[in-house]
């Protein structure tokens, strides 16, 4: 799943993603670009689940 994360900002906002995103999928492969606001995301766990946890702190995402 890739999603684009208009607020995401620098790497502390990267670290906070995926740190919601391994609190859903602690095997999730997570890859970041912070100049793009793209994040790719290997999970078992659903694209809503992920949507809803990342509005929820505050990166809302939209599917890239």
């Amino acid at each position: 799943m890739k999603f684009r994360i208009d607020n995401m900002t620098c790497g502390g906002c990267a670290r906070s993603v995926t740190a919601t995103i391994k609190d859903l999928d602690e095997n999730a492969t997570v890859t970041i670009d912070v100049a793009t606001k793209l994040v790719d995301v290997e999970s078992s766990a659903s694209a809503e689940q992920l949507i809803s946890a990342l509005t929820e702190d505050g990166f809302p995402p939209v599917i890239a």
